[in-house]
């Protein structure tokens, strides 16, 4: 009787008690997707007056490669030590991180700061996504996703315009100093009310598996960034990365059967839907951050759109994606029925993609725009509920590890994305250019495929028209990579198998919701 009660009082406390962590978790969210899109926008200031241009990708490879490889170590020191605590650490060093990339007086130190603060952005996503798991029953996680899906949209659209406000009026040193008074507040209230219990773990932290598994998602990275630009494809550092990072990845795997508290263990894939949304979450990544990329690229170069708003470039992705992940989200918690959602997503993403592919010189902005828009449909029928539908699939002891490890599929999708959408984009425009402009045409993309707006406004009549084909043919290459690839989390989709969500109120199919329960209640 007891147990009915605490079910039957929880959604009248749940709302008004997890208010204030989830403001944190929120603006911590935020901390996590601004900062390289701020950053961006600082770049060229900050080359200005620290010089090293040379080194300029490490600024950002730095910040990508520590935040990957951080992120599974992060989600099991929080199953092995408690949320809380792992959470808050991982903040504390990304404002150490972002106060001393302000304080940088060189490329070098710049770039080693950058890999501290990405030591600690590792960990903020996950234990945003870790702690929701610990408060939230998944039925009723459905609610928050139009909030999460809103923060994301809001820091793609937001991003390049405070990026370039800041610099402009405060210095770029700012950009990172911007993230210290955000930091603050989330680690205060996070500080003051939230409460989870306290963890011990008798086993100590896997050394082994974290060397293998650092140094295995560190060559995938690599490959996916210097593939094609530093170094060819073909050439021999590419292949020693590809070597390294699959032997690591093959030992971490071996060792993880053997481990005592492996840092991924491998029983969570037994799960199918876990297995399922991994891959799902990995072609999502690929085709998003894809798509973020070529998009403004493509209404910048060809449709004469200018830089300066290149965020609000995305509003019809984005604002399709925030109303479509609310609206799923509301379905999910009202119905508990999910399954259709990843289903309809990647179907409306296939289509979106090829929609897209089609664009070429004529296309109007409004075209381009219903075309983003289809695809933000998929997108947001499929961001959140690949990490609910995972989180789901797992013990609650297994949780930090589950989230941490959907949300490294899709950072290595993205990774992924980039790099070979990127590939096709260049060679197709190369290719097109020498067609179109001969000689001149290739010498004016033999250093980059990917001209700015001053760079386009100086060249010739004939070769600006070149260029604009050019860029319509390899958009039209990656977009129809991406809807080719995104088939495949159409099939993963369709063998997703429709678990009852735990904590769905009243429910007698099983015991879970009570054990659930009393953290939410008691969690403020």
């Amino acid at each position: 009787m007891a147990d009915t009660q605490t079910i039957e009082t929880e959604p009248e406390k749940q709302p008004k008690s997890v208010r204030v962590v989830l403001l944190a978790l929120m603006i911590t969210m935020m901390l996590a997707m601004l900062d390289n899109m701020i950053v961006g926008t600082a770049m060229p200031t900050i080359v200005g007056e620290l010089g090293g241009l040379e080194h300029l990708s490490w600024v950002v490879t730095a910040y990508t490669l520590a935040t990957a490889a951080a992120t599974p170590i992060w989600g099991k020191l929080g199953d092995m030590y408690g949320r809380k605590g792992a959470f808050m650490t991982s903040i504390v060093i990304f404002l150490i991180g972002s106060a001393l990339s302000g304080m940088a007086q060189n490329m070098g130190q710049l770039i080693g700061f950058r890999a501290v603060q990405g030591l600690g952005a590792g960990g903020l996503m996950v234990g945003v996504m870790a702690i929701i798991g610990d408060l939230i029953p998944p039925r009723e996680r459905g609610k928050y996703q139009g909030m999460m899906a809103g923060v994301m949209a809001l820091a793609m659209i937001g991003g390049p315009l405070v990026g370039g406000t800041i610099t402009d009026n405060w210095g770029w040193r700012w950009s990172f100093y911007i993230n210290l008074p955000l930091g603050v507040i989330a680690l205060s209230a996070i500080s003051a009310v939230l409460h989870l219990p306290k963890k011990r773990a008798k086993a100590g932290i896997d050394y082994l598996g974290v060397v293998l598994l650092t140094v295995g998602i560190t060559s995938i990275v690599l490959v996916t960034t210097w593939g094609g630009t530093e170094y060819a494809w073909t050439s021999a550092r590419i292949m020693e990365l590809i070597g390294i990072g699959v032997a690591s990845l093959i030992g971490f795997v071996f060792w993880q059967t053997r481990a005592a508290e492996p840092i991924v263990p491998l029983h969570i894939f037994r799960s199918r839907n876990f297995t399922l949304m991994s891959v799902i979450g990995f072609i999502t990544g690929f085709v998003m951050f894809g798509a973020t990329l070529f998009l403004p690229l493509y209404q910048q170069s060809v449709q004469g759109a200018s830089a300066t708003n290149s965020g609000l470039l995305l509003l019809p992705m984005l604002g399709a994606m925030l109303v479509t992940s609310m609206v799923a989200g509301r379905i999910t918690t009202n119905t508990g029925k999910y399954k259709v959602f990843p289903v309809v997503g990647s179907v409306l993403m296939v289509i979106g993609l090829y929609l897209l592919s089609t664009m070429d010189t004529g296309t109007s902005r409004f075209t381009s725009g219903v075309f983003m828009a289809v695809v933000g449909l998929g997108m947001g029928c499929l961001m959140q509920i690949t990490m609910l539908v995972a989180q789901n699939s797992v013990e609650m002891k297994d949780m930090g590890v589950a989230s941490s490890s959907t949300t490294l599929f899709r950072t290595l999708g993205s990774s992924f994305g980039v790099a070979i959408m990127g590939a096709l984009f260049n060679h197709r425009v190369q290719d097109v250019m020498a067609e179109r402009a001969g000689a001149l045409g290739s010498k004016i993309t033999e250093q980059s495929a990917q001209l700015d707006a001053a760079s386009l406004a100086k060249l010739p009549a004939v070769a600006r028209e070149a260029y604009q084909h050019a860029v319509s043919a390899g958009t039209h290459s990656a977009f129809l990579l991406g809807s080719v690839v995104a088939v495949a989390a159409l099939i993963a989709a369709v063998f997703v198998k429709e678990v009852p969500l735990k904590g769905a109120g009243p429910q007698k199919a099983d015991e879970e919701p009570t054990t659930v329960t009393p953290p939410v209640v008691e969690a403020v």
